[in-house]
This record gives structure tokens, sequence and C-alpha cells, in this order.
């Protein structure tokens, strides 16, 4: 009697993820991808307290990519561009700008065109580089 397939084996398709685990793990690099912005931005400053540092730097953004994800309803494409990418990272901008300025730290439209540029980077390029493995994928799958 023939051995089943191990999960691993080639012959056995890859399941895709459940929706639910993909929109955790998206919602989780976005956070991340956060968070090392905000650490690049502090270390280019040679700011000190690396760890509560960053995390003062990074939770304005991080609360605006919170609300990015409940208002848009991410979840429910996570991966797509639009309006999942493009909704995160203007979401994640304007709402920590915001949220910079409420709490009386510094706001100046350089720091916005970076935090723009950078954030759109980190933001759109993970989920282009996710749609291109996944297209990769698609193409190795046997008929």
């Amino acid at each position: 009697m023939p051995s089943p397939a191990s999960p691993h084996s080639p012959a056995t398709p890859a399941r895709p993820a459940s929706p639910a685990r993909t929109a955790a793990l998206a919602a989780a690099a976005d956070a991340v991808l956060i968070l090392v912005f905000a650490a690049i931005g502090r270390d280019a400053h040679q700011r000190g307290e690396i760890v509560t540092g960053v995390l003062a730097t990074a939770w304005p953004f991080l609360a605006g990519a919170a609300v990015a994800w409940l208002a848009l309803r991410l979840w429910r494409a996570p991966l797509a561009l639009w309006p999942a990418g493009v909704g995160v990272w203007l979401g994640t901008v304007a709402v920590g700008m915001l949220l910079r300025a409420l709490t009386g730290q510094i706001v100046v439209l350089p720091f916005v065109i970076v935090a723009l540029l950078s954030v759109g980077v980190f933001l759109l390029g993970w989920r282009l580089l996710a749609r291109a493995v996944r297209r990769l994928r698609a193409r190795r799958r046997p008929a």
C-alpha cells in the first residue's frame, strides 16, 4: 500500500492561507514595517532610547494604520494594492501626523514628505513582493 504524501512533498499542493491568517500576517507586516520606519528615522537623527524612543515615534503611525484597517475593513483583501495598500499607507501618514501634531510632536513639511515616501515604499512594496511571489507560485503549480 503506498504511503500518503508528506505535507512537504512536491506532490502535495500548498494550501492557501485562511483569510483570517492572511489578514493577521498582513497587519503584522504593516506594523513591523512602521516600526522599522520609526527606527530608521530615529537612527538617522542619532537619538537615544532605542526601544522606548522607537515606540514613542511609531505609536501615532501605528494608530493611523489601525484606523485605516478598521475604517476601510482591509481584512477583506489585505494583500491588494488598492484599496488596502494605498488606504493603509495614506491613513498611516495622515492620522499619524494628526496625532503627532495633537500631542506636541514635530510635524514639518520635510518630515511629512519623507514619511509619505518611506511608508509608501514599505507598505506598498511588501504587497508588490507578495503579489510577485504569488504569481510565481501559481505558474509553478502543475495543471
